[in-house]
């Protein structure tokens, strides 16, 4: 095997099948690497591509291009134009509007996550498991604990219920709600795109859904490109990140009150950027298609609290984590609000 191709490995023939099939479906609409083969071996199978970066077709990773963004914003202009393609992608994708039942599009990031007994019910519903550990003032609170709060956050009452929050998602996100729907590459996140736009990982390629594709891309911009993966997945973000710089989105709350006995939480908090990471979430809020907060909420929902488990994360930054969603949930929210009311751009060193 060459240097200028890449083996990405899987465990078994089923899940490397499932790559090539999802490479299939998009490889004439979108920009991806040469697919030299599946190969089958004694410990699993390799689905092998043409390394782009080998052979100087592609240099950085989205996240890559934002940390230096971060750094040195000479760079946002590159990390704009790549950021408009990436929309461009999405765009094309979903052109004709047409719409899907939800059990027809790709399930793992979204039906998969909202069914009952799935991975929100196990991480949130237990009744006896304390969702926020102990920590500083804060004692231990369970979910039922957080409902049963009376909660202000940055001045405004906030509402964290959880069980409300699952339910709702649930009854929206249902198999056969009606979706507008494209054949993407599933997955539009930092690690998955390549500069020049070189798509990446074909797992989840196929029929998806609009917001499901927005949603994913705007809170990995947000949350868990910048924060969540790289503080509490290293491993992961230092394998799929090729310069892996460490990141300077720093999501903190400034002031916490706790008060057992009256059952109220107090809460200030700020969302701090570099300018590279502020640029690309502006970017795609205003390069995506026009999609209605109601259809996007369901999936954003999925993305804030299905993706880290809420332990072992810290008391200040699973708080951060619930009021994220909740906010979601709010009569009066909205994208503008949810994505830039609370995000400042930081002193960078």
């Amino acid at each position: 095997m060459t240097d200028e191709v890449f083996a990405k490995d899987f465990p078994h023939r089923t899940a490397a099948m499932g790559e090539v099939r999802g490479y299939r479906l998009i490889e004439h609409r979108l920009s991806v690497p040469r697919l030299h083969g599946l190969h089958d071996g004694p410990d699993g199978s390799q689905v092998v591509f043409d390394d782009v970066f080998a052979q100087g077709r592609c240099e950085l990773l989205l996240g890559d291009l934002i940390a230096l963004a971060d750094r040195d914003p000479s760079h946002v202009p590159r990390l704009v134009k790549l950021v408009e393609a990436v929309c461009h992608d999405l765009t094309t994708a979903f052109t004709h509007e047409r719409r899907y039942p939800l059990s027809s599009c790709v399930p793992t990031l979204y039906a998969d996550r909202i069914r009952p007994g799935g991975r929100l019910d196990r991480w949130y519903l237990n009744p006896g498991h304390s969702v926020v550990p102990a920590g500083g003032n804060v004692s231990a609170l369970t979910v039922a604990d957080l409902a049963d709060h009376m909660i202000t956050v940055n001045g405004r009452p906030l509402t964290i219920n959880l069980p409300d929050i699952v339910r709702t998602t649930r009854q929206i996100l249902t198999p056969d709600s009606s979706w507008v729907g494209g054949l993407t590459q599933g997955d539009p996140t930092e690690p998955n795109i390549a500069d020049p736009l070189c798509w990446l990982d074909f797992a989840l390629a196929g029929l998806n859904t609009l917001p499901g594709e927005a949603a994913n891309l705007l809170w990995y911009l947000m949350g868990l490109g910048g924060w969540l993966v790289p503080t509490y997945q290293p491993d992961t973000y230092q394998r799929t990140m090729r310069l892996a710089l460490p990141p300077l989105t720093t999501p903190r709350i400034t002031h916490l009150d706790h008060h057992p006995r009256l059952r109220h939480l107090d809460i200030h908090y700020r969302w701090n950027t570099g300018p590279g990471r502020r640029a690309a979430l502006t970017t795609a809020l205003r390069a995506l298609p026009d999609i209605p907060w109601h259809d996007l909420r369901p999936f954003l929902t999925l993305r804030v609290l299905g993706v880290v488990r809420p332990w072992p994360i810290t008391t200040t930054d699973t708080l951060l984590t619930l009021i994220k969603a909740a906010e979601l949930h709010q009569p009066s929210s909205n994208a503008t609000e949810f994505f830039t009311q609370h995000t400042f751009e930081t002193e960078l060193p």
